[in-house]
């Protein structure tokens, strides 16, 4: 960001644009994001806007960050509350942990997955893994530690439901949430679980 908001007046005006900027990108798609339509949905001058942020890209950028945090926030806070649960609920929990999350806002997430150029949230996304697999190799290595490599195991089980929870939220199938959570505990349950390799 260009400015730094120090006073209460200047981190509002700070939200309200990136407020709007989500509104703006997930309305009219990554094409057609400019500044100048931000500003007009945030009710302010391009050159209000400009006081903080330099270009679209570094707007994007703070967008993008900030969409993926909250995200993992949801995701780390859901799991989190349910790592007492026992073994055979860890696969539902994660599914239904990361559905919560990605459905939160889908005409967002679709412009952010399918129009966004990776580069503004490769690391972003990133991040969000490392959190929700660091919450899953914690609760596989304190609850089946004979499976070997929990960090492994994590990011495996992480990346498959990540892509076809995105996919389902995306395509909409004709496939209830509770048949996709049902056949997804089905397809990673017994990766998770296998005997881990001496």
């Amino acid at each position: 960001m260009r400015k730094t908001p120090r006073q209460e007046r200047s981190r509002e005006m700070v939200e309200r644009i990136v407020d709007a900027g989500r509104v703006v990108l997930a309305r009219d798609g990554y094409a057609r994001f400019a500044t100048t339509r931000v500003a007009d949905t945030a009710g302010i001058s391009p050159g209000s806007l400009y006081q903080y942020f330099r270009n679209k890209e570094e707007l994007l950028d703070l967008l993008m960050e900030r969409y993926w945090a909250e995200a993992g926030d949801r995701v780390a806070a859901s799991l989190a509350d349910r790592l007492a649960d026992p073994p055979e609920r860890l696969v539902p929990n994660a599914v239904e942990a990361l559905l919560s999350a990605l459905e939160q806002d889908s005409q967002l997430l679709r412009v952010v997955v399918e129009e966004v150029p990776p580069s503004y949230h490769e690391r972003h996304v990133r991040h969000l893994r490392r959190r929700v697999q660091d919450l899953g190799s914690a609760y596989l290595a304190g609850r089946v530690p004979e499976t070997g490599s929990g960090a492994t195991r994590a990011w495996v089980l992480v990346s498959a439901m990540e892509a076809l929870s995105v996919r389902w939220i995306l395509d909409r199938p004709a496939i209830r949430r509770e048949e996709l959570v049902e056949e997804l505990t089905a397809l990673v349950t017994p990766y998770v679980f296998r005997p881990g390799r001496d």
